[in-house]
């Protein structure tokens, strides 16, 4: 019996996320894993429990439910059980390099157990040589066989099926398909296989651009994921896109639950796969093949059929009376519910919950096939573009495969550009797009005109479209801020000719008369608008337009805050990742967090890969270390900065720890700064050293320098204890609570937003609130009941730091040593 010993002596666990793991005590019910394995060579790792250790088989085709296939399983080391659940990167130079993910689990049990227990049942067939199980997975399912071949070399056998209810066999129904390698999407070739010549195009929605009260209209959810038609014929399932590309070996989940439906019929529906919050992500949906861990629905909103007969001339709300009646009850095939008349409301709702926005749809309307018809009306949250791509950047920096994709879309009949999209991309998303744009390299550009770019661009056909996310689009067409969101394999290049948006393009705007005779600053309407600073060109754009409509503030006041504010706030952001915080629309808009930033900036931009505790995935951040930077920033709209608590050379080590005073709606900053004032008694009888700030809107934030001397979980464990004993000394008035529910009107004191990539407004930062105040420093002398945040703006601030200087700096350059302060906080 292989022993844990081979398996700790080929890791390196300071290099290698993998758990070190030990023998552990068996679980009631023995589980298993298949963890798909992308290392030099992709495979599949089957390994299942016993004696407390994974017995561990590489399959390089993966299993297969087809009892014709027999795969070769090659035993390697036990595995410990916690490697059941692991996912994740193994870095370069490490054994088993690459990406790990779960492919499937669930327990098992040996087929027969007559001559003893379970697990000596187990121990006989492993030695013998043949191991007869029955699997209970999500995907894999029923007996299997695991039987060592007679070759002399002991370590290979053979993975098989046997025949029985979940066998397939070969013959290409929704139910027999043979289990494939998962992918993140459908390669051309492989699609066109795939597509029926007969099929259903479905009823299309238009764009508009504002919600409305109607009573002779019904209004549902807009689903981010991609329309399918379904057609149930005598109990069989042909299940499709909107261009007829099948969906069967896609979504088997899918087609397999649409057999339970009764009726002969054809219905209209979207699938969608929801995200850890439950609401519908398209990007999830793009990588639903290779990590099957998200619930996949099919929502189903009408029926074109119903026991053979075409209901297509019936109203919307008869055909969906009999489509609710018609649907089992199922955890994959849903309803897609509506209200009435309500629009208005139902859109703020939907605002709320950040889903892609709404549909409405006359409740007499016919189903009109292969149409895009008014009596369907889309509104939007959230600004996408379908883009065929025609071309791709090299890539600079460690990123590998490409920089960024060269979009555009169809304009009577020729190729327009509308920008290039160098964020949003996995590792694994910019080897699979890269890899499929590949047949389609060509040595002309597809455009008739010249494009824009700064880049070496390799053209390619303009076959492949994909799905974009932007902030705004510029008077002549272009996406501002594009995000990548994954390849649409169930849309057409010449199906892609219109720019959807249901928000304002940028509009020139006249300057404010407040501010008109404070600058000499020129419209950056103006062609070539340029800020010199570090010795680059900073282009800016759209300086006159409104960011605080009350106060009558514009995007160039925030251009020249950063500006004149640069010598003080940059000490704080050198060398440390930003999360960008977005508002290119102005305080009105809620914005957007944008941290994978760095492919798309100028080249004189500073910028750093990090790999994502939370995600796994490779994050390009941005470094503000000079003007130019921050300028560049601020033309992003980029109101608020938010640098991490650790730099880069010690990016697992903070330079301070945040106690983040976070008042509910009804508290008053007199009781935020009575919490803050016990905070820093605690502080004092541990003898830390620390510093105070306004929040810039209804918090305090005080800092305790650490001078990257402790890791976070030392600084989050300190930062707690402090957190405690406020709360012992004021219960009424402070909490550590984080729920609302539960603070009962408490001010809570957050401790936990010491970690790794954690981010706070920084100090010197504006805020995107009423006033466009500041994030201030103040002295603890001034920690009064007089004390006003709001006092603090991009108005008032300058004459302040004349008098006062950076009274901030000490954070950056104080010590404290946290041993000896919690020994004095012992007894306290």
């Amino acid at each position: 019996m292989m022993a844990l010993t081979k398996y700790i002596k080929k890791r390196d666990f300071k290099k290698t996320p993998e758990p070190k793991g030990k023998k552990s005590k068996q679980s009631k019910n023995l589980t298993f894993v298949v963890q798909r394995h992308d290392a030099s060579h992709l495979h599949f790792d089957f390994r299942l429990e016993l004696d407390g250790v994974l017995k561990s088989w590489a399959v390089p085709k993966g299993p297969s439910l087809n009892p014709g296939d027999k795969r070769l399983a090659v035993q390697v080391e036990d595995h410990p059980l916690s490697y059941g659940k692991f996912e994740g990167v193994i870095p370069k130079g490490n054994y088993g390099a690459g990406t790990v993910e779960i492919w499937d689990n669930g327990t098992y049990a040996p087929e027969s157990d007559t001559n003893g227990t379970a697990t000596s049942t187990l121990r006989k067939g492993l030695k013998s040589g043949s191991l007869k199980i029955t699997l209970h997975g999500k995907k894999l399912k029923g007996s299997f066989a695991l039987v060592r071949l007679k070759d002399g070399k002991e370590k290979n056998w053979l993975l098989i099926k046997h025949r029985d209810e979940f066998a397939t066999n070969g013959k290409g129904s929704p139910s027999t398909k043979k289990i494939q390698t998962p992918v993140t999407s459908v390669r051309s070739p492989r699609a066109k296989e795939r597509k029926f010549k007969d099929f259903i195009k479905p009823m299309l929605a238009t764009l508009t651009d504002e919600p409305f009260d109607n009573p002779d209209w019904l209004f549902e959810v807009k689903w981010d994921g991609y329309r399918a038609i379904a057609e149930m014929n005598k109990g069989e399932a042909k299940f499709y896109s909107r261009n007829g590309l099948s969906f069967h070996e896609l979504y088997p989940e899918v087609a397999a639950e649409l057999k339970k439906i009764k009726k002969d019929c054809i219905i209209d529906g979207e699938v969608v796969v929801l995200d850890e919050h439950g609401k519908p992500s398209f990007q999830k949906l793009q990588q639903f093949g290779m990590k099957r861990d998200f619930p996949i629905l099919y929502y189903v909103f009408d029926c074109l059929s119903y026991n053979g007969k075409d209901i297509t001339d019936k109203p919307l709300v008869e055909r969906k009376k009999i489509l609710k009646k018609l649907l089992p009850k199922s955890n994959i095939l849903k309803y897609s519910e509506h209200i009435p008349a309500d629009g208005i409301r139902f859109y703020k709702e939907s605002k709320k919950l950040n889903l892609e926005g709404i549909m409405a749809k006359r409740a007499d309307s016919v189903y009109e096939i292969g149409r895009r018809t008014t009596n369907w009306l889309k509104v939007k949250n959230h600004n996408t573009q379908e883009a065929i791509i025609a071309g791709y950047t090299a890539p600079r920096a460690s990123r590998k495969y490409f920089g960024s994709l060269v979009l555009g879309i169809y304009q009577k009949g020729k190729l327009k550009y509308i920008g290039h999209t160098g964020t949003g991309y996995m590792e694994k998303t910019l080897k699979d797009v890269y890899e499929q744009l590949q047949p389609y390299t060509t040595e002309s550009s597809p455009f008739d005109t010249k494009v824009p770019l700064n880049a070496a661009v390799t053209w390619v056909k303009p076959v492949l479209v994909c799905n974009v996310k932007y902030s705004e689009l510029t008077h002549d067409g272009i996406l501002r801020h594009p995000v990548f969101m994954g390849l649409r394999i169930d849309k057409k290049a010449n199906e892609v000719d219109q720019l959807e948006t249901n928000m304002k393009t940028a509009t020139k705007k006249k300057p404010a008369r407040k501010l008109a005779k404070k600058t000499s600053r020129k419209t950056s309407d103006e062609k070539g608008k340029t800020i010199k600073a570090n010795g680059h060109e900073v282009p800016v754009t759209n300086t006159q337009k409104i960011f605080w409509p009350d106060e009558s503030y514009t995007k160039g006041d925030v251009i020249d805050y950063y500006n004149t504010i640069s010598s003080y706030i940059l000490p704080h952001l050198k060398d440390r990742p930003q999360s960008l915080k977005r508002n290119p629309n102005g305080i009105k808009d809620k914005g957007f967090f944008h941290k994978d930033a760095g492919e798309a900036a100028p080249s004189w931009v500073e910028h750093i890969e990090v790999r994502s505790d939370s995600t796994q995935k490779i994050v390009n951040y941005i470094l503000c270390n000079n003007k130019a930077t921050l300028l560049y920033l601020a033309n992003l709209g980029c109101i608020e900065l938010n640098p991490w608590n650790s730099r880069i050379k010690n990016p697992d080590h903070p330079d301070y720890l945040i106690m983040d005073i976070d008042p509910s709606d009804n508290n008053t900053f007199k009781e935020v700064v009575d919490v803050a004032v016990v905070i820093k008694e605690v502080l004092d009888k541990a003898g830390a050293s620390c510093y105070c700030k306004t929040s810039g809107a209804t918090g305090i934030h005080i800092y305790v320098p650490l001078h990257a001397a402790y890791a976070y979980e030392q600084a989050r464990h300190f930062a707690e204890l402090v957190a405690a004993l406020t709360a012992e000394q004021i219960p009424k008035l402070a909490t550590v609570e984080r729920s609302l529910d539960k603070r009962k009107g408490r001010i809570y004191v957050d401790y936990l937003q010491n970690s790794r990539g954690q981010t706070l407004s920084s100090v010197y930062s504006i805020r995107p609130v009423p006033g466009a105040t500041v994030s201030t420093p103040i002295e603890w002398k001034e920690l009064t009941h007089e004390l006003d945040p709001k006092n603090f703006t991009i108005k008032t601030i300058h004459k302040r730091l004349d008098k006062l200087g950076d009274i901030f700096g000490g954070v950056l350059k104080d010590k404290n040593n946290l041993v000896k302060c919690v020994k004095a906080l012992e007894g306290t």
